[in-house]
């Protein structure tokens, strides 16, 4: 099963979405399509243009979602840890990283 999920309000030249809001949606409905697959069914994958910051900051927020939904905990620097142990430049400027942290609470304020 293949579905595709572009989010198409990021401006080029900018290192962080726009919107810390839209952003989060964004997250929350493919984190939605996972669970609604059957196991093995469908596979993840997520891309920018160089394959880490953006891409980064998505998998660091998606990783924030689940650790309050299953451990009530944020911890922002251990996701992006464990990211860049597989690949260095995961989240790769002080703005992305700061955004991670907003849009995490941004979660916590909305759920």
């Amino acid at each position: 099963m293949v579905q595709q999920f572009q989010y198409l309000s990021w401006a080029p030249h900018r290192d962080v979405p726009g919107s810390k809001r839209s952003f989060l949606n964004l997250i929350l409905q493919v984190e939605k399509w996972q669970e609604e697959c059957e196991e093995g069914e469908g596979r993840t994958i997520i891309h920018c243009l160089n394959g880490g910051g953006r891409s980064g900051m998505f998998c660091a927020i998606g990783i924030v979602v689940e650790m309050v939904k299953r451990q009530n905990v944020i911890d922002v620097f251990h996701a992006v840890k464990t990211l860049r142990n597989s690949k260095p430049n995961m989240v790769e400027t002080p703005e992305q990283y700061r955004f991670c942290y907003d849009v995490a609470l941004e979660y916590l304020e909305s759920s």
